[in-house]
C-alpha cells in the first residue's frame, strides 16, 4: 500500500476534513463523514470495510490492515493535531462513506428517538442497541448519529448496525400499516410501569432531553410508559433511560 504524505495544513483534504467535522449539510452533501481514533477505525475496517474512503495516519501510528482501495496519508504530529477533535489525538482520523439512503420499514421490538439532541447520548443509545440486538430508527430534531462525537460514542456500532432516520410521521404511518403498538416513555396519568408490558411487539419511543416526546407523537401512542424511581428522582439522562428500555424490550423476546 502505498501511503501519500501531507505536510501543510492548508491542504484540500484537510480542508475537507474540517468542514466535515463541523458541518451535518457538508456530510450530506459530500457522502461522507468523519471518524477518530485507531480503535474506532478498526471497527470500521472489520465491519465496514467498504465504506472506508480516506485514512490519515499521524506519523509513528500503526494500524490495522486497510483495504487496498483505501487512500492512506501521513501527517506531522502537529497537523494531526490541528485536525483531530480531540484534544489528545490517538493519530488517527478517517473519513467513510454514508450509508446509501433507504426507505423506512417499522418492525417490532424496535426503539424510536424523538428529537434526542445530544450526540454524546445518541452514540451511547446505539452502542447499547447494538449489544441488545435491537433497530433504532431517528426521527427529526435527533442529533447527526454521523458527528463524530456520536460516532465515536458508538464504540463501533454505527459500523455494525447503523440507525435507521426518518420523519415522525412516516414512522408513525409504518407502524400503523404493519398493525405495531406505539409505546412512549412519558409521564401521564395512565402510564404502566415498564415491566407490565411485553415491549418486544411494541415500537418504543423515547424523547429529548429538555422536552420529551413531541405533542403529535404521544397523542398517537397506543400507551404510555413509566421507569419506576426513587419518588424524589424527576428523571432519568436520555441514555440511561433508553439502556433500561432497551433491556426489558431484550428480556421480553
Amino acid at each position: 500500500m502505498i501511503e501519500e504524505r501531507i505536510t501543510s495544513r492548508k491542504n484540500p483534504l484537510l480542508v475537507q476534513v474540517r468542514k466535515l467535522l463541523s458541518s451535518r449539510s457538508e456530510r450530506l452533501g459530500q457522502g461522507l463523514f468523519v471518524c477518530d481514533g485507531t480503535k474506532l477505525l478498526a471497527e470500521a475496517a472489520q465491519y465496514a470495510p467498504k465504506t472506508l474512503h480516506t485514512v490519515i495516519l499521524a506519523d509513528g501510528v500503526e494500524t490495522c490492515p486497510l483495504p487496498a482501495s483505501v487512500r492512506v496519508v501521513r501527517v506531522p504530529g502537529d497537523v494531526m493535531e490541528s485536525i483531530s477533535p480531540m484534544r489528545s489525538p490517538q493519530g488517527a482520523v478517517f473519513l467513510c462513506e454514508l450509508p446509501q439512503a433507504a426507505p423506512f420499514y417499522a418492525k417490532p421490538g424496535m426503539l424510536i428517538l424523538d428529537g434526542v439532541q445530544d450526540p454524546g447520548n445518541v452514540g451511547t443509545i446505539l452502542r447499547t442497541a447494538d449489544a441488545m440486538d435491537i433497530p433504532v430508527v431517528l426521527t427529526e430534531g435527533s442529533a447527526d448519529p454521523y458527528s463524530w462525537k456520536a460516532a465515536r460514542a458508538t464504540m463501533g456500532a454505527i459500523f455494525r448496525r447503523p440507525p435507521s432516520i426518518a420523519n415522525w410521521q412516516s414512522v408513525v404511518n409504518a407502524c400503523k400499516a404493519a398493525q405495531i403498538p406505539l409505546a412512549a416513555a412519558a409521564l401521564t396519568e395512565t402510564a404502566k410501569d415498564i415491566r407490565d408490558s411485553h415491549l418486544a411487539n411494541c415500537a418504543v419511543i423515547i424523547g429529548s432531553e429538555g422536552q420529551g416526546i413531541r405533542k403529535e407523537l404521544l397523542e398517537v401512542c397506543d400507551e404510555t410508559l413509566i421507569i419506576p424511581m426513587n419518588a424524589q428522582c424527576e428523571s432519568l439522562n436520555a441514555a440511561v433511560a433508553a439502556a433500561i428500555v432497551l433491556w426489558e424490550m431484550r428480556r421480553n423476546k
